[in-house]
């Protein structure tokens, strides 16, 4: 039992909720910003030093950062309390990030190609409310307890 467990054992049941949901939310934080950091590398290369499309590169650097964030998520973030066969988590993540993706893609196009934001700049607005869909989507879909914890 790590600490973050024990501590969570011993708290009164809002409490314990509370904590568990501040903790799941830092620890997606981490893997996040380790997502993140691998799309935003991608699409920079891409688009800056490849050229292509903003949208293109958009996207690939987008499902890179979700390959690494799965993998994170079901390894350290939620590892105690996987709902669902494998398979159907798969689809599930999968189907949550087609939804960010489409976030992505209807932010940056709004930001880039209406407002005349950077690239660069577009992604961060674009990133954090992402971030907050797929917390929230991926947690209440996939890696909540059975009871509704």
């Amino acid at each position: 039992m790590s600490v973050v467990e024990a501590f969570l054992a011993r708290a009164p049941q809002p409490a314990a909720k509370a904590r568990r949901l501040l903790a799941d939310l830092m620890k997606y934080g981490f893997a996040s910003a380790a997502a993140l950091a691998l799309d935003f590398s991608v699409l920079m290369l891409l688009y800056k030093g490849l050229g292509f499309n903003h949208l293109a590169a958009a996207a690939i650097g987008f499902l890179s950062g979700l390959a690494l964030v799965y993998a994170l998520s079901v390894r350290f973030v939620f590892r105690n309390r996987r709902r669902l066969g494998a398979r159907a988590e798969i689809v599930g993540f999968l189907l949550t990030g087609v939804a960010g993706l489409a976030i992505t893609e209807g932010l940056m196009h709004l930001f880039v190609d209406y407002a005349g934001i950077d690239v660069g700049y577009a992604k961060i607005p674009t990133a954090g409310l992402v971030f907050l869909f797929n917390f929230t989507a991926r947690r209440a879909l996939l890696f909540s307890e059975k009871n509704g914890g």
